[in-house]
């Protein structure tokens, strides 16, 4: 049975990416390039032969195995970035504001994955300029790279992660107590990074439903006094939470408060 590590797995979508990368380029190039109508284009064909022995078939698994990871990347890369922190405070907003479906899904998850973009910004440069680039030019090996690569989104990481929740993780792992960082393992610190980050977007949303929540104490209050039970309170305070939205320019503090919390 084959068990590759993490590592190794880290390793080869690594050079999955890269080969990608190189066969777009050579394909852009050979798309480019006047086509001679004498020399017949290759046609490339996919399909189920018979193994010539045991190792065929472990490289066969292995390609199965990474097509699987790159599948999950999107998934992985946006549960280790600010991704959540930023999509659950935006949904928190929309849902203080009463608006239902204002702003769409489409434009809550834009905005959050452009922030993320900006928050992560200088993360992903110093991949590139560490591991990437001098992959690319041959100065470094697939596991140097993998090393270095995942070093700056590690420190990320550690740097949101409390660290009530690594000892929780480090706990039940049964681990030996870490001494430095570097003795946390990524299996330990992501899921810490996570739940981290969900305790601060729901800390934030609280304060923001704070102040509408006042309002629609306030109309519903008035609304009773008046003797109008049967109007709905959300139709009035709407326009007021709309209002005080506004007028404090609700979006700055918010898109502000969210980048500053990562700095």
């Amino acid at each position: 049975m084959i068990k590759p590590s993490i590592k190794n797995l880290g390793l080869l979508t690594l050079g999955l990416i890269i080969a990608i990368m190189i066969f777009g380029c050579s394909l852009k190039t050979a798309l480019a390039a006047p086509q001679n109508p004498e020399i017949p284009i290759p046609a490339i064909n996919f399909g189920i032969g018979t193994a010539q022995g045991p190792q065929d078939v472990a490289v066969s698994l292995q390609i199965i195995l990474l097509l699987t990871i790159l599948s999950l990347a999107p998934s992985i890369l946006i549960m280790t970035t600010s991704f959540v922190r930023i999509a659950i405070v935006l949904s928190f907003i929309r849902n203080a504001l009463g608006t239902q479906q204002v702003p769409p899904n489409q434009v809550v998850v834009g905005l959050a994955l452009f922030l993320t973009f900006f928050v992560m910004t200088p993360v992903f440069t110093q991949i590139n300029n560490q591991a990437i680039q001098p992959y690319m030019a041959g100065e470094i090996s697939q596991q140097e790279t993998f090393q270095k690569a995942s070093e700056p989104l590690r420190q990320f990481m550690f740097k949101q992660a409390r660290e009530k929740d690594l000892a929780l993780f480090v706990s039940i792992a049964k681990i030996p107590r870490p001494k430095t960082s570097k003795d946390v393992p990524t299996s330990v610190l992501i899921p810490a990074f996570i739940i981290s980050e969900l305790k601060t977007a729901f800390t934030m949303g609280f304060l923001i439903y704070i102040p509408f929540l006042v309002i629609d104490m306030v109309i519903a209050s008035i609304l009773m006094s008046m003797g109008m039970m049967m109007l709905p309170p959300i139709m009035i305070s709407l326009p007021f939470k709309l209002l005080l939205f506004v007028l404090v320019d609700g979006w700055h503090l918010i898109a502000r408060s969210l980048v500053m919390g990562f700095r």
